[in-house]
């Protein structure tokens, strides 16, 4: 009796930690869709042309690059779940703020700040996933990262209603973090109670750590994966608005299709992949992307740019974590050192390629600066093919 009763206390707790951990995953993915389906709002609010625009969402990405170093230090100073708990106030605080600013450089401090605690928010919200997975036998990780789309879609579904009800993006933006925040502090104390490992100074490895050759071809795929990820949350919804001739409420109506059509690949990649394999999966990922990205250039009408958006939200899904599976076995250090330095070139693809998209939009048009995300799925497919099979 004990027994069962002990053995159910702590199945509930575990249920608890769970849920709390999936809660912070929503936080991150809610408040970043949000800030992500106001950007043409905010770009006409600070009067910013497409270079303009280009150049101060840089400064995004690279807050979040700067804090890597940072976050990593914390987390062997102090526990996963107290520096999670930082990066949602940091996050919420400075989600509210975009809105309200009235210069471009004011803009470009926020995202700034805004980058710094996403990644203080996600690479703790990780850890304490990895965590609370040892408490259950079957997977469950991968439910967290779905849980993210979700929140994304549901974060874009909500810009629409805003921008369809003409609400403000200061207001939306401050009313979604206001929220956000009530949700952090009430599932804190549920959070994993773990305690820091710091790294033995045999250990200690560089800030940023560049992978050896071998593993060049899984770095150049996350490369283009995260380049044309953060450029279809950053560039998705003007483009629809000023190459197909959407209105606002239609430019983000098409992002919450993208949006949606990433979730659904997330929630069903893995029964794919045992169907097909990862190889497989990766190379029709870039097929994706290239089609979808080719038929939103080439036919910039409303019925195929939607399509296109989905083909390209599908390719975009599973690349990233199924790429982390197969570097992970290659017997290269450890996986954790592995991955590391893979998503080192990868988030360069994140840093450099929207605002590329944005000069070369202001060059030419968003047409040809589009056509640098078709390429990232020429480039997945090329280096798929140099994959060795098992």
């Amino acid at each position: 009796m004990f027994l069962n009763l002990h053995n159910e206390t702590r199945e509930i707790t575990a249920k608890q930690y769970r849920i709390a951990t999936s809660v912070f995953f929503f936080i991150s993915g809610l408040g970043y869709s949000s800030w992500a389906s106001r950007i043409p709002s905010i770009q006409a609010q600070l009067h910013l042309n497409e270079a303009q625009l280009g150049l101060v969402l840089l400064a995004l990405p690279i807050g979040l690059m700067a804090t890597m170093p940072i976050t990593s230090h914390l987390l062997g100073k102090y526990s996963s779940r107290k520096i999670m708990m930082f990066g949602a106030l940091f996050f919420n605080l400075i989600l509210s703020m975009p809105g309200f600013t009235q210069s471009i450089w004011q803009l470009a401090l926020v995202l700034f700040c805004f980058g710094s605690a996403r990644n203080l928010l996600n690479l703790s919200m990780n850890g304490q996933s990895v965590l609370v997975q040892k408490l259950f036998s079957q997977s469950i990780i991968t439910t967290f990262h779905g849980i993210w789309s979700i929140a994304g879609v549901t974060g874009a579904g909500l810009g629409f209603l805003m921008i369809k009800y003409n609400i403000a993006p200061s207001w939306h933006l401050f009313g979604v973090s206001l929220l956000l925040l009530v949700f952090s502090i009430l599932y804190y104390p549920t959070t994993f109670p773990d305690t820091p490992v710091p790294a033995k100074e045999t250990e200690k490895k560089p800030a940023f750590s560049l992978p050896d050759k071998s593993l060049l071809k899984f770095s150049f795929i996350c490369f283009a994966c995260m380049a044309t990820e953060n450029t279809m949350y950053d560039w998705s919804s003007i483009y629809y608005e000023k190459v197909v001739g959407g209105t606002k409420a239609d430019a983000a109506t098409a992002f919450w299709i993208y949006m949606s059509a990433m979730t659904l690949g997330r929630l069903f990649g893995d029964k794919v992949v045992q169907r097909t394999g990862i190889k497989p999966i990766l190379k029709y990922s870039g097929v994706l992307i290239l089609a979808g990205l080719g038929i939103a250039i080439l036919f910039p009408h409303p019925v195929t740019a939607i399509f296109g958006f989905i083909c390209a939200g599908l390719g975009v899904a599973c690349v990233v974590p199924l790429v982390f599976s197969l570097a992970g076995k290659t017997g290269h250090a450890n996986s954790g050192q592995t991955i590391a330095s893979i998503s080192t070139i990868g988030y360069l693809g994140f840093l450099v390629v929207p605002p590329l998209v944005g000069f070369v939009a202001q060059a030419s048009s968003l047409r040809i600066s589009f056509s640098i995300m078709a390429v990232c799925g020429l480039v997945i497919v090329w280096m798929v093919s140099k994959i060795k099979e098992d």
